[in-house]
């Protein structure tokens, strides 16, 4: 693999943040990927209700966990329509 500027300057950016600052990244990133993944639900199940909705989301996310998968399928059982 070869580094190349880029990879260089983000490495640099990357220590000169405060842990408040690194952290508010990760948080602003995780945010955007539930919203892209709500937006690709969304489109493929658009009757989907804004509970259902989110516990789809959260089982996309942790699809690898299977004892997470399993709470959240319980929920889904449960969210109102």
């Amino acid at each position: 693999m070869t580094v190349t500027e880029v990879d260089i300057e983000y490495e640099r950016r990357w220590k000169a943040m405060s842990s408040v600052e690194k952290m508010a990244r990760c948080a602003a990133m995780f945010a955007w990927t539930r919203q892209q993944i709500a937006l690709r639900i969304r489109q493929e199940k658009p009757n989907l209700t804004d509970e259902e909705l989110k516990w789809e989301v959260a089982l996309k996310l942790y699809e690898n966990e299977p004892e997470v998968v399993k709470l959240i399928k319980e929920h889904l059982g449960h969210a109102s329509p």
